[in-house]
């Protein structure tokens, strides 16, 4: 049995935590692991994988909230040759290849509705179909799923299969975040430490007491993640010191100022829309203007060109309101914004509903139109529910 896997850690959260993933290891069962961004989900998994039966075949980590609605079944389940545009010869899923052995679904509250319900297939019969056959695919894998959402809140806002969160959390495990397992934030520094200086071929002095005090009082928002991002930096660029306060200070309040420069969904979301909402009024003026300019000519007897313009799909009139308003932004007055921000979702949904029909459903070319990336456009279809018309990848 492998053992070279291990979750470390002597709280007496983590020791019981343990006792619970070494009981669950010895059998087949689906595991679910909850707990904030960073904590150890997947290491975890890993740790149960190398303790199980299964431990000499493969891990496949699967990161659910990284790859596009649009390929993940193909991802997941396999595909046959020419089932979609680009799809030139046959290909195995992660399920077929992770026979025998264990496939690990990270974020899997971010799943499609539609991929939730062949994966309930799967845990329930081990069956599936690759995308475009009709053959039924057994495969003996075994499942543990992590999320750091709360899942009985997305049941409950539909987003998420009630059937399938109740089959995963049949058992379910749950990693506190490193704030409040005390001295393992020293244990873990101390890993990590061993490990940076062998891959830097460098050493550490280490550090002083009231320094070694501050690891333990900080917050550690972004989790043993941030913990061993924060020691290579340390190792890095602090070489030959030993660390104090503030030296330990200096970075944190760095790291901490980067974080305000992170990718924000909510705020991204906002800024697309804006984007997006610029775009279609100036476009909308420009299609005006040009109306007009034809009219005019027509009105003059110039002579037309037989061949037709090539002018992007109509757009719905937009309330004055909308026109006149810069492009900088939104109407921010609180008793308009939620109305504003109805209509404009709206807007939104037609024009990218009138693109994918101008691109025949090709998303890649819809996406290069809108002026986003496929991701978003993937997200935004399935936002708006224009996913139930088929469309092509490339």
């Amino acid at each position: 049995m492998n053992k070279t896997v291990d979750f470390l850690g002597e709280s007496s959260a983590i020791l019981q935590l343990k006792h619970l993933a070494l009981q669950v290891a010895e059998t087949d069962a689906t595991v679910l692991i909850t707990g904030e961004t960073g904590s150890g989900k997947e290491v975890l998994a890993r740790f149960i994988h190398a303790q199980s039966p299964r431990s000499h075949r493969k891990f496949i980590p699967v990161n659910c909230g990284a790859i596009p609605a649009g390929i993940l079944e193909s991802e997941l389940f396999g595909h046959e040759k020419g089932s979609f545009t680009g799809a030139i010869q046959s290909r195995k899923g992660y399920f077929e290849s992770a026979d025998q052995g264990t496939i690990f679904l990270d974020e899997v509250g971010e799943m499609p509705l539609e991929t939730q319900v062949k994966l309930l297939r799967v845990i329930e019969s081990g069956e599936f179909q690759k995308v475009g056959s009709s053959e039924t695919i057994y495969a003996d894998t075994r499942i543990i799923a992590a999320t750091n959402k709360n899942l009985r809140q997305a049941v409950a806002e539909k987003n998420f299969r009630e059937d399938l969160y109740y089959r995963l959390q049949s058992i379910e495990l749950h990693i506190l975040p490193l704030r409040e397992r005390g001295r393992d934030v020293l244990l873990l520094a101390e890993k990590f430490i061993r490990h940076f200086e062998r891959r830097h071929s460098t050493s550490f002095d280490g550090f002083t007491s009231d320094a070694a005090e501050m690891l333990l009082r900080y917050s550690w928002p972004g989790n043993v993640r941030e913990l061993k991002n924060l020691l290579e930096s340390l190792i890095i660029f602090e070489k030959g010191k030993q660390i104090t306060p503030e030296i330990l200070d200096k970075h944190l309040s760095q790291r901490n100022r980067q974080k305000s420069l992170v990718y924000d969904p909510e705020k991204s979301e906002k800024n697309e829309l804006n984007l997006i909402y610029s775009s279609l009024i100036k476009l909308h003026h420009e299609i005006g203007e040009l109306k007009q300019m034809l009219q005019q000519q027509q009105s003059a007897g110039t002579a037309y060109p037989k061949t037709p313009l090539l002018l992007p799909p109509s757009l719905p009139e937009t309330r004055s309101s909308f026109v006149q308003q810069p492009e900088s932004g939104l109407q921010t007055d609180p008793e308009h914004r939620e109305q504003e921000i109805q209509s404009l979702e709206n807007l939104e949904k037609k024009a990218i509903s009138d693109a994918l029909a101008s691109c025949n459903g090709n998303k890649r070319k819809t996406a290069k139109a809108l002026g986003i990336n496929e991701r978003t456009l993937y997200r935004k279809i399935s936002t708006y529910g224009l996913d139930k018309s088929k469309g092509t990848d490339s």
